[in-house]
């Protein structure tokens, strides 16, 4: 035998020994065909089969659902709450947009209206008017002879006072500062009263009767400034101003009928009486003289038949 192939047999006898070896030692393997996963396809295929058709495709969209309608569901609450967000944020801008609007509107009626200029110059001269005024009635209450109307000049006083205090009021309400306008029409007024004082006789109910006239042509124009500057607050939207003015406006027509009432209970007659008789009356000789009251009743008696008999013919 030739020594090549000896060896060569040698060797191949050694590696079928050398396997038999390891197959020995390795124990029961399973091979790789028996490592497929045969027995898991066929349980499946099994448990296909036993299962009945259309089972399997109802259970996957089963759970599908579930999680579409959980999100649908939050897709939902996403959408709510983003509607919210915007409502409130739609809520915020207008309200900024309005209260930039009322500022461009105040900051354009301050500076450049003409109607609220007006209505500022108005403001400033019953300002000064009120403190003239004011400086005015302590020396009409002086020169009134009855008790009733020096009393009635110091009240309008003290209400003068409150007014001034209120005007300031109106003008911090729309942000401006406290000023006097020179009142040429007050000035005139004030100065008509002081020259019927010097023109009348002291102690007389002539002077009470023409310090009653001149205390009213001041209270006039006080009404018709007020009365002004109310409906032109009201038109400027200061309502707040507006409502202060309007305390101020009813307290002046007040003190108007209260002088008008003591003009004419009593203080007219007795100063028509001084004119014809040349006498001058006091207010001792007004409480201390006695009035024929049926005199009075068939005065006013024969006044009514004589408007009758007018009224016949």
């Amino acid at each position: 035998m030739d020594t090549n192939n000896l060896t060569n047999t040698t060797k191949a006898n050694d590696n079928t020994e050398k396997i038999a070896s390891d197959l020995l030692n390795a124990g029961p393997e399973t091979t790789a065909e028996e490592q497929l996963p045969l027995p898991k396809k066929r349980a499946t295929a099994k448990s296909s089969a036993a299962t009945p058709k259309g089972t399997a495709a109802k259970k996957t969209p089963a759970a599908k659902p579930k999680v579409a309608a959980k999100t649908a569901a939050a897709k939902k609450q996403d959408e709510d709450k983003k509607e919210e967000n915007k409502q409130d944020t739609n809520k915020q801008d207008g309200k900024t947009g309005a209260q930039s609007a009322e500022k461009s509107q105040v900051s354009e009626t301050s500076k450049e209206g003409p109607l609220y200029k007006f209505f500022m110059d108005a403001l400033k001269d019953i300002y000064f008017a009120e403190k003239h005024i004011l400086e005015t009635l302590p020396k009409m209450q002086k020169a009134a002879t009855t008790e009733e109307l020096q009393e009635a000049f110091e009240d309008h006083h003290l209400m003068t006072q409150k007014q001034i205090s209120r005007l300031e009021k109106v003008f911090k309400s729309i942000d401006e500062t406290p000023e006097a306008k020179k009142c040429d029409a007050i000035i005139g007024i004030v100065k008509e009263s002081e020259n019927i004082i010097k023109e009348t006789e002291e102690g007389t109910m002539t002077r009470d009767a023409a310090l009653i006239i001149a205390a009213q042509k001041v209270e006039h124009y006080e009404i018709a400034t007020y009365g002004g500057l109310v409906a032109l607050a009201e038109t400027l939207e200061l309502y707040k101003a507006a409502d202060l003015l309007q305390v101020t406006l009813d307290e002046e027509e007040e003190t108007d009928h209260l002088l008008t009432d003591i003009a004419e209970t009593s203080i007219n007659f007795h100063a028509s009486e001084e004119d014809e008789d040349g006498e001058n009356y006091t207010e001792e000789d007004w409480d201390d003289e006695d009035y024929d009251d049926d005199e009075d009743d068939d005065y006013e008696d024969d006044e009514d038949n004589e408007e009758e008999e007018d009224y016949r013919h």
